[in-house]
């Protein structure tokens, strides 16, 4: 889930503004574990506490539910099929990449129908503008949105962007927000370029930084405060994020395999959420990202690619990676059919990865060892949608080394960690 393969779908403009965290009860008993590396711990996610206290922050509302298979409460019962269970008016659910249930893959959706479960119209929000949301919430008669989604803290992973869509549309129409936050699987650091104007997309619609660092209800207050005062908008007066308890930045989402569920069909694994920032910049190249496999962004390759890659990424020594030499073949998407050469990245230290240096090293090695190595689109296009700018295609045409590329966003990164600094919710390093 990254390049839309249909849609790119440019952003309009800017927007968001303040937030009110719900001061929600810390009682809740249903828990599901998240571990810092090596020590464990208890986390809460906000869809239990809230329904611990029998949905009450819903009592009297008219909801509509923004999830998918990850929305689910610790005994992997789905939040909407509680709800309605339990007599919360839900009276729409809105789908996004992938679908409600889950069943689409990337760049696609299930389209608008009624769920045969609970009867309720789940409306196709995949790729939807402002003006759709819009249309959405008046049709359905809802006064209030619940958004529920495992993100897994890239830029373009596009659930942020379905959030930040309905985020505008709510502020137009007067509709309450609720944020049912979960933690960001891959921590809670900033790290690689921060999207520059001219380059904003359905991956990537605001100027944050490619791995945000921020769970969904912090980033729903960030772009509350700052982001929908510049797009025009009003701040939403009703914002509420749950939050989770226990959680704190430095935790990542391998230690916590027993509650994995994959958010996209092709994040089968906590740890292919950890490499996904770095991995995913290979959508933009003619080399296959193991859509196709059973480890997509952990399986990289092209029917160029031969042993000497893993060699030269071996020798750089990188922290918490190993690369195995491996060959695949992939049933779909790029190089579908054809036997490739290739590596498979394998996470030595998940306390240690650094996604974008994996990643830009295996770009900048894979130019410099293969002439079949290029572009996907025009000119590095795609590339420019998914790093944030035409920087990063434009260094590695001219031969730069990793350390070049990764130090030319220090920076932005570091701005941007100082203007998100308020709106975070967890303790931790940042």
């Amino acid at each position: 889930m990254t390049l839309n393969r249909r849609r790119l779908i440019h952003a309009s403009g800017l927007a968001a503004a303040a937030a009110v965290v719900s001061p929600f009860a810390s009682s809740a008993t249903a828990s599901s574990q998240a571990n810092r590396p090596g020590k464990p711990g208890t986390t809460v996610n906000g869809a239990d506490t809230a329904a611990a206290s029998n949905w009450s922050i819903f009592a009297g509302r008219k909801v509509g539910v923004i999830t998918n298979p990850t929305g689910v409460l610790a005994n992997f019962r789905s939040i909407v099929d509680d709800m309605a269970g339990k007599g919360v008016d839900v009276a729409a659910v809105f789908g996004p990449e992938h679908g409600f249930r889950g069943t689409a893959q990337d760049g696609a959706s299930e389209g608008t129908s009624v769920d045969p479960r609970t009867g309720i119209t789940v409306y196709d929000s995949y790729g939807a503008e402002v003006d759709d949301y819009v249309g959405f919430f008046e049709a359905s008669g809802v006064d209030t949105i619940c958004f529920d989604i495992q993100d897994v803290g890239a830029r373009f992973y596009t659930y942020i962007w379905t959030m930040w869509g309905a985020m505008q549309a709510a502020s137009r129409t007067g509709t309450r927000f609720v944020v049912l936050d979960r933690p960001n699987p891959i921590g809670g650091q900033a790290r690689g370029p921060v999207l520059q104007p001219g380059f904003e997309s359905g991956v990537g619609r605001l100027g944050i930084a490619l791995q945000h660092g921020m769970t969904v209800g912090e980033l729903a207050k960030y772009f509350n405060a700052v982001h929908l005062p510049a797009a025009g908008l009003k701040p939403l007066q009703d914002l509420h994020v749950v939050q989770v308890q226990g959680w704190r930045r430095e935790m990542t989402g391998p230690d916590n395999r027993a509650s994995w569920i994959l958010p996209s069909p092709n994040m089968p694994t906590p740890e292919t959420s950890l490499l996904y920032p770095g991995t995913a910049l290979f959508e933009a190249t003619n080399m296959s990202e193991g859509r196709g496999t059973t480890r997509p962004f952990e399986l990289i390759g092209a029917p160029y690619v031969d042993y000497r890659w893993a060699e030269a990424l071996n020798s750089k020594g990188l922290s918490g990676v190993t690369f195995r030499e491996a060959y695949f073949q992939p049933t779909l998407s790029k190089n579908q059919g054809l036997v490739c050469g290739g590596v498979h990245v394998h996470i030595t230290d998940a306390s240690r990865v650094e996604a974008l240096e994996v990643g830009t090293h295996m770009l900048v090695e894979a130019k410099r060892l293969y002439p079949g190595f290029a572009w996907r689109g025009d000119a590095g296009r795609w590339m420019g949608l998914l790093s944030g700018s035409a920087r990063f295609a434009e260094q590695l045409d001219a031969g730069a080394d990793a350390r070049t590329i990764t130090d030319s966003w220090r920076s932005e990164l570091g701005q941007f960690v100082r203007d998100t600094r308020q709106y975070l919710l967890y303790n931790g390093q940042r």
